[in-house]
């Protein structure tokens, strides 16, 4: 049954385990059944930006074989060019048993190998010519996919409920150009709202919402593909296209034939 125990210290009592135990699980247990729908990937946090010649990867949590970790500190690698692709990766070591804790480490790994290993996950990646410079702001929706020169998170996976979605700030970037061209789709401006205040959108309802306004309906997408069906909604909507698929006013529909 639900309960809920508060341990009470008072002087001249008995300092019990059970009462410290109380207090070192209650913060794991609860964070782990708050989280325990969500697939591996980010829940929170763990934004990347370009500073100074390095990638400062901010505090966050990250859910991996179904283990919360909790990063409470920002760490910042420096980088180089060399003219290929380059991954950062967050790589998640094996048990280690100290004196008084049972240890699940982590560390980050620039690596020019794009593949994912069971125990790391994608934070971003970039391709870096010689002389340029690294940058982490986007004028634009798809300049997000810039090739070189810019720093890329498409490929990252957040936590979801059922499958793992995409990073807020793509939606947040999309829904912003979107409503930027006043469009009157009730899709669209839907959409947004969800893109704008969502801690996060879902990747069914992305999928459903890209396969409607393109007219070709629910399709299963790598997020590469999402962000270029996004890229391509955006250019309909500035174009000032109609929309494959409109919500109309219920009611008789009259036809009139010369």
């Amino acid at each position: 049954m639900f309960s809920h125990l508060s341990p009470q210290f008072h002087k001249g009592r008995i300092l019990k385990r059970e009462m410290l135990e109380s207090l070192r699980d209650y913060p794991r247990h609860l964070a782990e059944l708050h989280f325990l729908a969500y697939t591996d990937g980010i829940i929170s946090g763990m934004d990347v930006a370009v500073e100074d010649g390095q990638l400062v990867v901010g505090r966050g949590i990250i859910k991996h074989q179904g283990r919360i970790y909790l990063l409470d500190r920002e760490e910042r690698l420096p980088y180089e060019a060399t003219g290929k692709e380059t991954m950062l990766k967050i790589r998640f070591d094996e048990q280690t048993t100290l004196t008084d804790f049972l240890a699940y480490e982590t560390h980050y790994v620039l690596d020019t190998n794009m593949d994912i290993g069971t125990d790391e996950r994608e934070l971003g990646r970039f391709k870096l010519k010689e002389g340029a410079k690294l940058r982490s702001d986007y004028p634009y929706f798809l300049d997000l996919t810039t090739e070189y020169n810019t720093w890329n998170f498409t490929n990252v996976e957040y936590a979801g409920q059922q499958y793992p979605t995409l990073a807020p700030a793509i939606l947040r970037y999309f829904s912003h150009e979107l409503l930027k061209t006043k469009t009157t789709n009730a899709f669209d401006l839907a959409f947004a709202t969800q893109g704008i205040n969502a801690e996060r959108v879902e990747r069914d309802l992305i999928l459903h919402y890209i396969g409607t306004r393109l007219g070709f309906g629910y399709r299963a997408s790598s997020n590469p593909q999402i962000v270029s069906y996004l890229g391509r909604i955006l250019e309909e909507a500035k174009s000032g296209d109609k929309p494959k698929q409109e919500w109309r006013a219920s009611g008789r529909q009259r036809v009139i034939v010369d």
